[in-house]
């Protein structure tokens, strides 16, 4: 029988609650990314890594971007609509290229932000509110129309790609 082992780096429990998803429809080992050793990633013969998307880069990826893994599927969660953003840049540089690397959407709550995301929030609100609306995408319009709420944009059914994809490796 083969071992997967999901493994996620979450901040706010977005990237938690699809990890958690995936290992059960999965069967898998579901492990925080704090507690996992390199030396682990080989024991299993497919490794599916989750991480929040921060600054232009995933959260934690080092992990399994330095280290060997028999198989690597990868996926993100982020607050931006997947089907709009180019993810090209983050790939080259998490040197994701020729992995498999699935993107999802998480949400934001202010009141949980830290003090620094709280920051780069607000920076990016107030660099937006500056521009004209013809300036403007519908991502930066929905940054300015839901600033300082609590929005959750999670959807199990997003998974269904990664199950998918996990599967044919496993038959492959």
């Amino acid at each position: 029988m083969s071992k997967i082992a999901v493994i996620y780096k979450s901040k706010y429990g977005y990237t938690k609650r699809y990890a958690q998803w995936i290992a059960q429809e999965l069967d898998a080992v579901l492990l925080d990314a704090v507690s996992v050793k390199p030396a682990q990633l080989m024991d299993y013969d497919i490794v599916i890594y989750g991480g929040g998307l921060y600054a232009g880069g995933i959260d934690g990826i080092g992990l399994v971007a330095k280290n060997p893994c028999k198989a690597l599927v990868v996926f993100t969660v982020g607050l931006a609509d997947p089907a709009v953003i180019d993810y090209t840049d983050i790939l080259i540089k998490s040197r994701l290229e020729s992995v498999k690397v699935f993107h999802l959407r998480g949400g934001i709550d202010y009141e949980k932000l830290s003090v620094v995301h709280k920051g780069m929030m607000a920076v990016l609100n107030k660099v937006l509110s500056k521009k004209n609306e013809t300036e403007l995408s519908e991502e930066d319009k929905a940054i300015l129309a839901t600033y300082g709420q609590k929005i959750d944009f999670v959807d199990e059914s997003a998974i269904a790609p990664i199950i998918a994809y996990a599967q044919s490796q496993l038959k492959g």
